[in-house]
């Protein structure tokens, strides 16, 4: 199975300090790579298929960067639209849904990610979250986000973290009104008639989020 997929590059990195003055965070590098390369890399090895960067901030740069890579660019250097607005402005290049989205600033050991979640889709899923138990969360400073219940469901509590990897079915973004907000009123308005489902990434992740992280990244990563 492929799917089309987004990377989340329109951040500002505001949390990274003076690393982001004269770069995008995505352009940051974590053991050698940049970050963006890092994510790309994982959805190359699992087969997706089209692939869409979103840019703001330094956009210029993230292309100038990825110009020998086979992706297409969603701009919002007009207006930051965050992750649920982000999505639905590149749908005309994603071209089909559901869709995979990935955030570009976390790193993983262990299995492929992204080919888990393509394993872990099914047809009566509205969106698939790919969560992570504490013990194997490095460098990330939130409490938590979901629980997994017996059926797969999720339910908001502070619990597993969310890695940033998700399967969605588009079309809840024509119920949100506002240009410009989270994926978590979508999650929210799709937990509501059962449609939101977890599944469990065995491997270590690390969120890449405040310059601490990138140590803890590479220790994570053993160089």
């Amino acid at each position: 199975m492929t799917m089309p997929i987004l990377f989340f590059a329109a951040g500002l990195g505001t949390r990274m300090g003076p690393m982001t003055a004269d770069r995008p965070k995505p352009l940051i590098e974590v053991a050698g790579k940049p970050l963006i390369d890092h994510a790309l890399d994982l959805a190359n090895q699992a087969g997706t298929g089209t692939k869409v960067v979103n840019l703001h901030y330094r956009g210029d740069m993230i292309k100038d960067h990825l110009s020998g890579w086979e992706v297409a660019f969603s701009d919002e250097s007009d207006a930051l639209l965050e992750t649920g607005g982000g999505l639905r402005k590149a749908l005309p290049l994603l071209d089909e849904s559901p869709v995979l989205t990935m955030n570009t600033d976390a790193v993983w050991k262990g299995p492929n990610p992204v080919r888990h979640i393509l394993d872990a889709w099914r047809s009566d899923m509205e969106a698939l979250l790919l969560i992570v138990e504490k013990s194997h969360v490095f460098g990330h400073l939130g409490k938590g986000d979901f629980r997994i219940d017996t059926n797969g469901r999720l339910h908001r509590a502070p619990q597993a973290i969310y890695t940033g990897l998700q399967i969605i079915r588009a079309d809840v973004l024509s119920e949100i009104n506002e240009a410009a907000f989270s994926m978590n009123v979508a999650w929210d308005l799709i937990a509501k008639r059962g449609g939101l489902f977890g599944t469990t990434y065995r491997g270590q992740w690390c969120d890449v989020g405040q310059p601490s992280s990138i140590p803890a990244a590479e220790g994570m990563l053993d160089v």
